[in-house]
């Protein structure tokens, strides 16, 4: 049995660990420093390769994430500073990347794509898949642990794993 990393990039975000049949084994929040001036939060790469070193993951399914419109400078380098430490991260922990846009990966796993109500959704969809695993999803502020998770049972669909 393989496992897979599904990981939902940024200071809300987290990486989930599921086997090859879409079982959760495992969920945390990203780690996160306070950094800079400013104390904002970053992705902490050093924190983030113990996670991966410890998953036995054979691939990573990353959220494809870029500037948003409505987006300032700032969380625009903040967001491609996180893309850029998991890239990072993965490629030197020698785990290949493949990544999902976010209307890729909620189409299919059945959410709707935009932005009304889609983390509470996600966190609904996370819960019925996996509902041992509730405790998980059970703060609002989880929503990143769900997407984690979804994103990786996306990246099996697209390898037409059968789930």
């Amino acid at each position: 049995m393989s496992t897979i990393l599904g990981i939902d990039i940024g200071s809300q975000g987290a990486p989930a660990l599921l086997d090859d049949t879409g079982a959760l084994l495992e969920v945390v929040d990203m780690p996160i420093l306070l950094d800079g001036p400013r104390n904002r939060p970053n992705v902490s790469a050093p924190m983030l390769v113990e996670i991966v070193r410890r998953w036995p993951a054979t691939l990573a399914f990353v959220e494809y994430v870029g500037a948003r419109p409505v987006e300032g400078s700032t969380g625009a380098f903040s967001f491609g500073h996180s893309r850029g430490v998991v890239e990072g991260v993965c490629a030197a922990a020698g785990l290949p990347v493949a990544f999902l846009t976010p209307p890729t990966w909620k189409r299919a796993v059945g959410i709707l794509p935009g932005k009304d109500g889609a983390k509470d959704a996600a966190r609904s969809e996370a819960v019925r898949r996996w509902p041992e695993k509730a405790a998980f999803f059970a703060r609002v502020k989880d929503d990143g642990r769900a997407e984690a998770a979804l994103i990786g049972v996306a990246g099996l669909v697209r390898k037409g794993c059968a789930l």
